[in-house]
């Protein structure tokens, strides 16, 4: 499954910063109905992401009835990213 979509880069302040992209509605209905397959865990989808020429594997979590695409460092910094962006992301999910 290859979904690609944008969203606005948001801060998760704990004990350590995270960096996401909320999945919109729509594709997040799309991951649900896939997610049975893949799922490794706490509702944890495996699958990779690439923003702009920087792809990497992750792991999308589920929040508030879709999903949450974690950005890490290594992403963050190739792509020059920051919070409040609002960047374009493809997710390739391997069913």
């Amino acid at each position: 499954m290859k979904l690609t979509f944008s969203g606005e880069v948001w801060e998760w302040r704990g004990p350590s910063p995270f960096h996401f992209v909320t999945v919109p509605e729509r594709e997040g209905g799309m991951i649900e109905a896939a997610s049975g397959l893949v799922t490794y865990g706490w509702g944890m989808v495996p699958c990779s992401i690439t923003v702009g020429e920087t792809t990497i594997t992750t792991a999308l979590w589920p929040k508030n009835g879709s999903y949450v695409v974690p950005l890490k460092d290594a992403i963050r910094k190739a792509e020059q990213i920051e919070i409040g962006d609002s960047i374009e992301l493809a997710i390739t999910i391997t069913v």
